[in-house]
């Protein structure tokens, strides 16, 4: 029972959070400093893990091609369809619950420690529509991140080819082969789902918490715990109905 009340607790959240809204300013302010905080401040971490596991991948694929009968243009072509349908969308939303995920519930949870919270409260802002809304519409960029994730990976991946001794010829052919730009919509439908989620789970947990400055920390254990189990469930229902 205690996590159906919880999810009912979630959903209660998300429809306050787009009700009774605070003046247009004041979002507009907020939006853009979570963009930088969400977003922009991500691009670093994501761009060395895309480009390096990339590059991984593309490695062990030629290691298990070596029979001479097969070609190595399965080598790119192998490469592209992991980094586009897995590795860009959901590994790199792993990576971000912990990272983004972490800094929204250890903030929101500071505020809610200090008191903060309670204060917009009496002020009467609507502290949910302040703290989560702005989250929500910072992280409808987040397909800017995974783009550049697939773009990098990608690239990795010619680059350790090119250092191996594959010819990038055969490289740049396997990743034009057999390609399906509805696997790219479907990446995108998946990682706006998991954006949703990286926005609101954590939201939660720093929102509702409970106790001093000691359980911050123990919120944001939790907050990456459910957000990541959230995210694979999700990836497997959104690919169910999309792909299967």
């Amino acid at each position: 029972m205690g996590i159906l009340h919880d999810i009912g607790k979630y959903f209660l959240m998300i429809k306050l959070s787009f009700s009774k809204t605070c003046k247009r300013e004041i979002l507009y302010k907020q939006v853009f400093k979570e963009i930088n905080d969400l977003i922009l401040d991500s691009i670093q971490i994501v761009s060395i893990l895309s480009f390096f596991i990339g590059g991984v991948v593309s490695i062990q694929m030629a290691l298990n091609l070596e029979n001479p009968l097969l070609s190595k243009t399965l080598i790119g072509y192998a490469t592209r369809q992991s980094v586009i349908l897995e590795f860009a969308p959901t590994f790199i939303s792993i990576i971000m619950a912990g990272k983004v995920g972490s800094y929204i519930t250890s903030s929101i949870g500071t505020m809610r420690v200090t008191e903060q919270i309670d204060a917009l409260e009496v002020m009467g802002i609507n502290s949910l529509n302040y703290l989560v809304f702005p989250k929500v519409i910072a992280m409808l960029l987040y397909p800017f991140i995974i783009t550049i994730a697939m773009f990098l990976g990608i690239i990795g991946g010619l680059l350790a080819m090119t250092l191996t001794g594959v010819p990038s010829e055969s490289y740049i052919q396997g990743i034009q082969m057999d390609f399906e730009s509805y696997h790219i919509t479907y990446s995108y439908i998946k990682t706006l789902v998991f954006a949703f989620v990286l926005a609101t789970v954590p939201s939660y947990h720093g929102y509702y918490m409970k106790g001093g400055a000691l359980d911050v920390g123990k919120a944001s254990t939790k907050s990456f715990y459910w957000t990541s189990i959230i995210i694979i469930i999700l990836n497997y229902i959104v690919t169910q109905l999309l792909l299967a």
